[in-house]
This record gives C-alpha cells, structure tokens and sequence, in this order.
C-alpha cells in the first residue's frame, strides 16, 4: 500500500512523526547485531535499466525506514515506509519510479544519469531511536558507452550472483558473452524452449520486456541478458533456459541449473528424506586441471547409475553407466577418455577444458525401478592473459579529460583499474562503461597524474598490464 504525501508535511499521524524525527536525528547509532549492507542488483546499470539497491541485515523490530537520495542533506526524501502500518509515504525526492520492499531494499525503474548519486537508508527503531544509517553510491552509465566486443563467436555463459541462495534470498542470472546485433532473448523456466515455460522476453529494438506464462511477479530481465529473481522459495530448483536471437540469424541457448538451499529455511517441504545431491570440486578450475563430481546421498539400494554431459539424459549424450551387481562399466557416446567413474557414484574429469564447462545429469536406479535425477554446474576457465591499456592522451591539462581503454584476448573476464599500484577508488569525475573496460575522467585535476593499470581476471587466475603514466599539465 502507498500513500501518496510530502514526506516533511504536516498533519502526520504518530508514527510518521516519530519515524521522520528519528531519521533527521544526529544522534549516536544505537548497537546493532550485524551492519546494514546495500548492493546493486545489477551490479551496473546503463540508462533505461532498472536497479534494485537490495538491502542485507536489516534489523529487528524496527518502527520502519526512509531512502533519501544524498548524503548530508536529509530533506531530499524518497520514501518511507512504515512496518507496523505496511503503509509507505513518498516524499519529495519520488519521481514515482521507486517501489520500497518490506525488507528494505529500493527499486528503480527505467533510470536516468540525473540517478547518479549517494542513497541512505536509515531505520529507526520502535521507540524512535535512529538504528542505522548507510550509504551507497549509484553510477547510471550511458547507453551509448560501450566497448567493442570479442570478434570471436563466443557462446553466451550463466553465472549465479551469488552462488548459492537460500530461501528468502535473490540470485542474479549473470549472462556473459551476449551475442552481437542482438534482436531479442528469452528466459525460460525448464530445460527445454516451450511456450509455457516461458518466463520473459526482451526485444532491443523496443528496449522493453513481454511477461511470459511462467513469470511469477518475482523476476526482472534486464538489457544485458541477466535475470534477476528475488524471495527465492524451494519451488524455484531446476533449470533455466536463455534463447538469444541475432540479426544473422543466429539463435544460441544458454542452461544453468539452479539449487536453492533449504537448510537453514524453517518450513516443512514434502521432501523429507535426504536427498540426491552432487558437488563440484572445486566449483571452478582452469584448463588443465581436475574437477570432482561429488555426489551425496546416493540412495543405499542403487543398481545402477548413469552420467550425461548436458541437461537430456539420452544415449547421446551418456558417458558412462555403472552396474552394482556385475561391477561394471559401459562407456556412452558422450565420453573423453578422460572421465574416471567411482563406485561411490562420483565422477572425476582430468585435463579440463573449457569446453567441459555445462551442466552434467546423474541419474540413479533403485531394486524397486525407483529413479532419481540430480544436476551439477561445472565451470572451466582459461588462465587470464595480460591485457594492454590505451590512453586517449598521456598528457593532459587540468579541467580536461582523458579514457582509458582495456584490452584483454579473453572473453568471460571482469576488469579492474588500478592507480598507483592500488586498487582506484573512484570519485565523481570518473565513470567506468558498464563491462568497465573503459575508464573515462571527466574533469582531470592535478592529483589524477600517476601510473594507471587494468587487470583481467576470472575465478581462476588475473593479469595486470603494464603502468601507463598520466602526466597533468597546470596552466
């Protein structure tokens, strides 16, 4: 519920007036259990997108909380909102395109580079005292700021933000390597592509989304393939499908098999039992190297066991099926000679290669025809190699501007910039395009001279380029 009212106007009813008294307090924080955080979801966002700034650790039996856009000034008020009400007031800072959550976090839609700025949340407890108070900074970045991407045809990837979710929770679908001339992409709830599955689709040329039959009000797709859904229940376990279509055309899919931890949720679910589970160790490896398909529970009358490479278990692609009662095994079509098969039902791969990375399916067989299916995600990642950092200029005159460009010859990195051999702590002036492979300053000053770097790397390994050095001139 919302009320629509000018956060600092009068005539407010008692909880309002405790609750803005208390947020325009100075005073002391009282002692809290675990700091409030703030983080983006995405973690970049460019112009029309939208952002939700989710909030962790919110405290207990609070009067309720108020977003302000800025820092210092606590009269540019968003929203409030009430917890003993469920009731949320907007204030003079709303330009009606946030929502406030129950738990805290603020989501904006369709943003704008006048969103650039500091947000505070502040909450204030039952009795008015202020309880916390944090600040985060929004960067809205141009549409138009963009880098060029691979010339190779790299399929796109899934990455879990974060990895493991608990109910409650939100993950991010992170997609890497979207295809080029893009013309629309799909998600899907399931393995296979099906009307009925469909969850979301996103076309460029609209810059807007279509609701599918599986959207549960929960899931929001954003220009750079990610999806993002939030309150995780147990019911969301499984596959999810990307479908991407470029102008060529091109269609490529994308699979990753989502496992919502239950073990800390206090509901009961039909599934009682232990169930079938499996591990990769470690969760990601580089080329080269070893991965464990460690499997957990494996039912005690099993007869038979079979692994698949992918999401379909046919006899394409089995690699390998293991007998209990005759202790044998039959290698499928799937296999690569480099895959040994435990009896414990785990899988080992040697000598990885990126191409191992995908989803992999054990399926068991018990005395009584009983089957069970269970998934694993495995990541493989080449080693990073030394990117090469360009400068627009290595001599610049205060007030003026300069970018700096990173290229790195592999796909799936992130990229950091450092200055003066330290982590760069940006500032206003300064703007990263959304895959941060650019550094743009705007307006140059004195104590911007020095060496600057960019480093490339992914879970497995990094490389940093060699200093380029800005020098600044003072007229």
């Amino acid at each position: 519920m919302e009320v629509s009212s000018e956060l600092l106007s009068n005539g407010c009813t008692p909880w309002q007036r405790v609750l803005l008294t208390a947020s325009l307090l100075s005073c002391c924080l009282l002692p809290t259990t675990a700091r409030v955080t703030v983080e983006f979801l995405p973690p970049q966002v460019v112009e029309g997108e939208n952002v939700l700034l989710r909030v962790d650790n919110l405290p207990e039996n609070l009067l309720g909380f108020v977003w302000y856009k800025g820092v210092a000034s606590m009269k540019l008020g968003i929203a409030l909102y009430s917890l003993q009400y469920n009731v949320s007031v907007t204030g003079l800072k709303h330009s009606g395109r946030e929502t406030l959550h129950r738990n805290g976090s603020l989501w904006i839609q369709n943003v704008t580079s006048e969103d650039t700025g500091y947000y505070t949340l502040r909450t204030v407890s039952q009795r008015g005292e202020l309880v916390s108070d944090t600040s985060i900074f929004l960067q809205v970045y141009s549409s138009l700021f963009i880098c060029e991407r691979p010339t190779t045809l790299v399929p796109p990837t899934i990455e879990l933000v974060p990895a493991s979710v608990a109910e409650g929770g939100s993950v991010l679908f992170l997609v890497h390597n979207l295809p080029e001339y893009l013309i629309s992409l799909t998600w899907y709830k399931g393995a296979v592509v099906f009307n009925k599955l469909e969850i979301a689709r996103y076309r460029t040329a609209k810059n807007s989304s279509v609701l599918g039959p599986a959207h549960s009000g929960r899931e929001t797709v954003f220009s750079n393939g990610s999806l993002l859904l939030q309150n995780v229940t147990w019911k969301d376990t499984g596959f999810y499908t990307l479908r991407t279509l470029n102008r060529y055309p091109r269609i490529e899919l994308a699979h990753i098999y989502l496992q919502v931890d239950t073990s800390l949720s206090s509901c009961c679910h039909p599934l009682d039992s232990p169930q079938l589970s499996i591990d990769p160790l470690p969760p990601h490896a580089a080329e080269g190297g070893r991965v464990l398909l460690q499997v957990h529970n494996l039912p005690e009358d099993v007869q038979t066991f079979s692994w698949y490479k992918g999401v379909y278990s046919t006899i394409l692609f089995q690699i390998a099926k293991y007998s209990i009662a005759t202790k044998s095994i039959i290698m499928g079509y799937a296999r690569s000679r480099r895959e040994t098969v435990y009896t414990n039902g785990s899988l080992l791969l040697q000598d990885v290669t990126e191409k191992d990375s995908g989803v992999y399916t054990l399926i068991t067989t018990d005395s009584n025809m009983g089957v069970e299916t269970a998934h694993v995600q495995v990541n493989v990642h080449k080693l990073a190699t030394q990117p090469v950092i360009k400068a627009t200029d290595s001599t610049v005159r205060v007030q003026g501007s300069v970018i700096f460009t990173c290229f790195s010859d592999n796909t799936g990195v992130s990229i950091r910039w450092l200055f003066n051999n330290q982590r760069l702590q940006l500032t206003e002036r300064m703007t990263l395009s959304p895959s941060k492979c650019q550094l743009w300053i705007r307006t140059v000053r004195k104590e911007d001279a020095g060496e600057y770097q960019c480093e490339a790397f992914n879970p497995v390994s990094s490389k940093t380029s060699l200093p380029v050095i800005l020098a600044v001139m003072i007229e």
